[in-house]
């Protein structure tokens, strides 16, 4: 295990990191996943346009600009362009996810990568690669300690989404190795994010990928203009892995091996399913149970296999979680998951509106799952699925979803993830013409072609 301490002779991290984002080039694996990454979290960003936390962001800017907020009209500043377009992304938690980490790349290198693009005059090449980087940095600084910055109140999407944003940005502007160096350093005093909203559903787990791709944004901007940051900021004695995860010693193997040449973002995975990443195995079991002809009252419990590592998330206070007070805060209960999917054969965007999250079949049906913890679970190396249904007819059911759908083990099909894309455009206002020359200009984009998102402003 290679800890990076401070007293060796090895170069700080940031230095190897800032060499990665200004000379490597994503294979065509990795660039396919991007091009998916573009197109899934554009049409994300424009399903959350009306939403009440996407005004509030919008409502907050104070200057205009050059950089497009997707959905809307208006143009902003392209920190401002950052902040919506990373919390209109990550809002619904239907946004890609990195299983190991768990953390949630696109919603964070994307924002970046297209304000940086538009602000700076960039094109799409330059786009795709930082993208590339700044997504592969974020899945692999989860690995370092897993499971421990969650574990310290801390949001990984958050706390490593603002170094990830930085790369991105410095690679879609090309920077050198030492100027990317000292913008890391700069991000590490800028990332943020807690874990409160667990307890009641707020929105400050949507603001924490647009606040990081704003992070990133400025560390970049910072960095270019001569301001310095610790070039330490990852290993160094009061680093970010001191502060955000102090519970393991970091093994910045997983951070530096092969990087540049094995690019983990492969396996990045894209949901099937509007609600948190761990849920969706559940969900898939859920389906299955529905799909035999099992109906809500046959059932009298059902009980699940869980890895420790979800529980306080997505399982605990568990009368809460049978409960949640909103449909936000359903995303996050593995029971209400379980229980709509169950009852409506669907767990979309229409699965976690409030009203819905409030039906009393729901919660009763909710009320009737519990779990126990599997010391054998695979989390957070592999998200699984797995209950236990007893019924009234003494039978009982076992079913278990041995991956996410949607992950390394079974990827969405191309024709799925279309589908997905123009179901959230659907979903946020936009007409067929319009959808078409959204799909279009990104298309264009994703080949290299100009940065031009003008269909993302218009027939709304």
């Amino acid at each position: 295990m290679n800890q990076h301490s401070t007293t060796l002779s090895a170069p700080p991290l940031a230095l190897e990191i800032g060499s990665f984002a200004a000379h490597a080039q994503p294979n065509a694996a990795a660039g396919a996943v991007c091009r998916n990454l573009l197109i899934d979290i554009a049409g994300l960003i424009v399903a959350a346009r009306e939403t009440d936390y996407v005004r509030a962001c919008l409502a907050s800017a104070v200057d205009d600009g050059r950089c497009t907020a997707l959905g809307h009209a208006r143009r902003l500043g392209m920190y401002d362009a950052a902040l919506v377009n990373g919390t209109a992304a990550h809002g619904e938690d239907f946004d890609d996810t990195f299983e190991g980490g768990p953390v949630h790349p696109g919603a964070v290198v994307v924002p970046a990568a297209l304000a940086a693009a538009e602000q700076h005059g960039v094109d799409g090449t330059a786009v795709m690669r930082g993208i590339a980087i700044g997504a592969e940095l974020m899945c692999r600084l989860s690995l370092v300690a897993p499971q421990a910055t969650h574990k310290a109140g801390f949001h990984p999407t958050a706390i490593f989404g603002a170094p990830a944003a930085t790369v991105t940005v410095a690679a879609v502007l090309g920077l050198d190795a030492a100027t990317t160096a000292r913008a890391l350093g700069i991000a590490g005093s800028l990332a943020s994010g807690i874990i409160e909203y667990l307890a009641d559903g707020s929105s400050t787990k949507r603001l924490h990928a647009g606040a990081a791709a704003q992070a990133g944004l400025r560390a970049v901007h910072l960095a270019r203009a001569g301001f310095a940051g610790p070039l330490t900021v990852f290993e160094g004695t009061h680093g970010m892995f001191k502060a955000f995860a102090p519970s393991k010693v970091p093994d910045f193997d997983q951070l530096t091996e092969g990087l540049g040449t094995r690019w983990v973002i492969e396996g990045l995975a894209f949901k099937p399913y509007a609600c948190g990443t761990m849920t969706q195995p559940f969900v898939d079991c859920a389906l299955r149970l529905a799909a035999g002809g099992v109906r809500a009252e046959d059932i009298v419990s059902i009980r699940c296999k869980v890895g420790e590592g979800t529980v306080h998330r997505l399982w605990e206070p568990l009368a809460s979680k049978h409960r949640p007070p909103n449909g936000y805060a359903g995303k996050f209960s593995t029971p209400y998951c379980m229980a709509v999917a169950f009852i409506d054969r669907a767990a979309g965007l229409g699965q976690f509106t409030d009203a819905r999250s409030q039906d009393q079949a729901v919660q009763a049906l909710a009320a009737k799952i519990s779990y126990e913890m599997d010391p054998t679970d695979e989390y957070p190396r592999n998200f699984t699925g797995h209950l236990e249904a007893t019924l009234a007819d003494g039978r009982v059911v076992t079913l278990r979803q041995p991956y996410m759908r949607g992950g390394a083990h079974e990827p969405l099909p191309d024709a799925e993830l279309a589908a997905k894309f123009e179901a959230n455009l659907q979903f946020g206002g936009m007409g067929d013409d319009s959808v078409r020359a959204l799909r279009n200009a990104l298309a264009a984009l994703a080949r290299g072609g100009d940065v031009d998102l003008t269909a993302a402003r218009q027939g709304m």
